[in-house]
Parts: structure tokens; sequence; C-alpha cells
């Protein structure tokens, strides 16, 4: 296959480089708009270097991998759509409900694959946490915690175009709550601070958040994060039931120490960040992205996945501006 990568910035060169070893991709076609950039990473992997977009779709790809800004995704993956191609997207399709919908229908009219990048799916304890709550391990699931926090803040522009921590970090959680449950979000109860540094202020956005949600059968959830974690970066999940509870994340490099005196000493080496913590899992969505191109596994994350993901990013905004609870029903879908 020939396969086409659009940005190739930190995880754009990640993902080229994972298509690159796998036996089924005969050749990359890359482009960035910093075309150094894009020489760079062709230089180190043998690939061809496209000057701009129109010629990765011109150049007969068998499938194009979106990690561009994210103000580019929606009208990619229309492109993608309208050129018969199947596109693997780096989450969100887009910042907002109307340009999410549009790039959906596009690929559904278009009978074309969208496959979305929540790498978390594919992460083996997120796996293994997922069966414990469908075999009934837990038993009736009453609680489930998630935090992702990360060292330190992104650069102040990125922060302007990033979407904010709910729909650029938390996200992540929203989606990975869905699935490892099955349970879809009633409602949301969202706070946030911005106490610390004053890009964030600058920017409208906060540094540190958490949400109480609701899901449809009961349960009830807690997601808290940040981007001012400066112990390392740490993402767990707990999930508990009347029978047993689970743990994700909970390892050696878990950026915390007990403050018992029987407790694990702080970690060593903590995790630098989540592209080495998801380093397998990055591999596993794309190694999935291939077999779904050539037909031998169906899609494990379409469009219509991205966009329950941001809805619940969206009601948790207008909870933290209106400082009230939302229902996920103020946040129509707007696909049937």
């Amino acid at each position: 296959m020939r396969i086409g990568v659009i940005g190739t910035g930190r995880i754009g060169a990640l993902h080229a480089h994972v298509l690159s070893r796998h036996s089924e991709v005969g050749s990359l076609v890359v482009t960035d708009t910093d075309q150094n950039r894009a020489h760079e990473i062709a230089q180190r992997l043998g690939a061809t270097v496209a000057p701009g977009v129109n010629e990765v779709f011109s150049w007969g790809v068998d499938a194009v991998v979106i990690t561009a800004a994210t103000s580019a995704h929606s009208d990619l993956i229309r492109r993608a759509a309208r050129y018969g191609l199947p596109a693997f997207c780096e989450k969100p399709i887009a910042l907002d409900l109307r340009s999410t919908r549009e790039a959906i229908a596009d690929v559904e009219a278009a009978g074309t694959v969208l496959q979305m990048g929540f790498q978390r799916r594919f992460d083996a304890a997120h796996v293994a946490a997922q069966e414990a709550v469908w075999n009934g391990r837990l038993g009736r699931l009453h609680t489930v915690r998630a935090l992702s926090a990360e060292p330190a803040p992104p650069p102040a522009e990125h922060l302007a175009l990033s979407g904010g921590l709910y729909r650029d970090v938390l996200i992540h959680d929203f989606d990975s709550l869905r699935w490892v449950t099955g349970r879809e979000v009633a409602e949301v109860y969202a706070a946030g601070s911005a106490a610390g540094p004053s890009m964030f202020r600058d920017a409208g956005e906060v540094d540190t958040g958490a949400v109480i949600l609701t899901l449809d059968d009961g349960t009830l959830a807690t997601v808290t994060g940040t981007r001012l974690n400066g112990a390392g970066y740490d993402q767990r999940m707990e999930l508990a039931g009347e029978l047993d509870q689970i743990v994700v994340g909970l390892d050696e490099r878990t950026p915390f120490f007990s403050a018992g005196p029987s407790g694990p000493a702080a970690a060593e080496k903590p995790w630098s960040g989540f592209l080495e913590r998801f380093a397998p899992a990055y591999q596993a969505e794309l190694y999935t992205f291939l077999d779904v191109v050539r037909g031998v596994r169906p899609n494990p994350c379409d469009g219509r996945q991205a966009l329950e993901a941001l809805r619940v990013a969206e009601a948790c905004e207008l909870s933290r501006r209106e400082r009230r609870p939302v229902h996920l029903g103020e946040i129509p879908s707007g696909l049937y």
C-alpha cells in the first residue's frame, strides 16, 4: 500500500515511523506546511515528499493519515471522502459540532472509511478494563474515576488553537469512559480553574478542570485533568463495582509516591508524556487502520464516536461557563 501522511509534527512523525515499519506499506508520501520538516522525515524514512496536500490526494495513494493542525482536519476528511480514500485522523474532527457533522455526513455519503485516533482504545490496560466490565467481573459498576495530567503547559500559540482542556485533553477520557463502560453520558457538571500561568487566562481557558458525569444507567464518574502536573505525565482510570475494582495506568512509572510508610516510593523514571506512555497503542491503532483499509477488520472507531466525545466536551464547556448541570440532550448530535 501507498499511504499519504499529511502533517509531520511530533505525532505525524511518530505515525510515519510506525507505518514505515509495516510489511504492507510499500511507500509513504508525506507533506507538511513546514517543508523542511517534511523533508527531514522523508529522508529519515525513505519517503517521498509532496509539495502540498493536493499532490498527496492526486498521486495515487491508497489511504491518508491526517495529522495536520486541528483546524484542517474537517476539510481534509471531506477531501479524502471525495477522492474515495480511507482516512485515519487524529482527534478531533473539528472543534465545533457543525464542521464535525458535515465531515461525517460526507464520509457516510461517499461510503468511505474514517477511523479516529483515540489511541486508548488500543492500550492493553484499557482493553483489560473493558473486558472486566463487560464480562461481569466487577459486578454492577457504580463508580469510575479518571484523570489526565500533563507535566507542562503547551506553547501559548498552541493553547489558543487547541479548543481548551475539555476538547483537547479530557476528550480522550470522555471517549474511553464511553468505550470501557459501554454506556452513554447523560449529564455533566464541570468546573475549571485558571489559577496557574497567565497565558490560560489570556486565552480564556482553564489549566485544571474537574467533571462529575452521570451515565445513562446511573453510574457516577469523575474526570479530572490539568496541564500543570510537574511530577510527570499521569493517566489513570479506576472502575469500581459491587464485586471488584480495577485500575488502569498504575505501574512503576506512575508519577506519584505514597505518603504512608509502606507505600511505593516515587517513580524513578516517570512518564514524560502521552507519546511515550501510549507508544504501543499508537502502533496498534495504525496497524488496525491498515487492516481496515485491506478489508480484513471492521472500523473500530468511526466519526460518530468522535462526535459523541465532542458532545460531552461541549456540554462540559457549557456547564463550566453557566455553572450548572447540563444534560446531553442540550447538545444534539444532528445525525440520524
